[in-house]
């Protein structure tokens, strides 16, 4: 059997990163949607000069910083959608139907479960056999 070759220290492991810092999802919480927005179109600025930069033959150095941009607009339309989700879920709370994403999700089989209250539902003519002809209770001997 071939020998394998032991793995290569940390340091060579590593791709050389680029000056991109990587954008902290809790901070972006903190901040408001038009800062957001204003973010997202200077981060995809970014990314099309790192693109072009690639075509034209960029330093590699540079070409390594397309996945931290990437992902750091991947964090800010995340935290967009979620802060969306959240300000629908507040105009919705008192409504009686709620959008259908903003809905659990759940199966579909137990979406359309009866509610415990249709399944207690009894007709008239039943309710009224129930109460003249109750279940007997018998009690055995052994």
């Amino acid at each position: 059997a071939a020998r394998r070759r032991p793995p290569p220290p940390a340091a060579a492991r590593r791709h050389p990163r680029s000056a991109m810092p990587k954008l902290k999802p809790q901070e972006l919480r903190e901040r408001e949607k038009g800062e957001l927005k204003g973010q997202l179109v200077e981060l995809k600025q970014q990314l099309a000069q790192l693109r072009v930069a690639k075509v034209t033959g960029g330093a590699p150095s540079k070409l390594s910083g397309i996945k931290d941009v990437r992902r750091n607009v991947a964090r800010v339309l995340t935290v967009l959608s979620q802060q969306n989700r959240a300000e629908l879920r507040k105009a919705h709370r008192s409504d009686k139907y709620k959008p259908r994403d903003l809905r659990q999700k759940k199966t579909r089989a137990m979406r359309r479960r009866l509610s415990p209250d249709q399944i207690n539902k009894r007709t008239l003519r039943t309710h009224k056999k129930m109460q003249h002809f109750p279940l007997r209770k018998y009690a055995l001997r052994t």
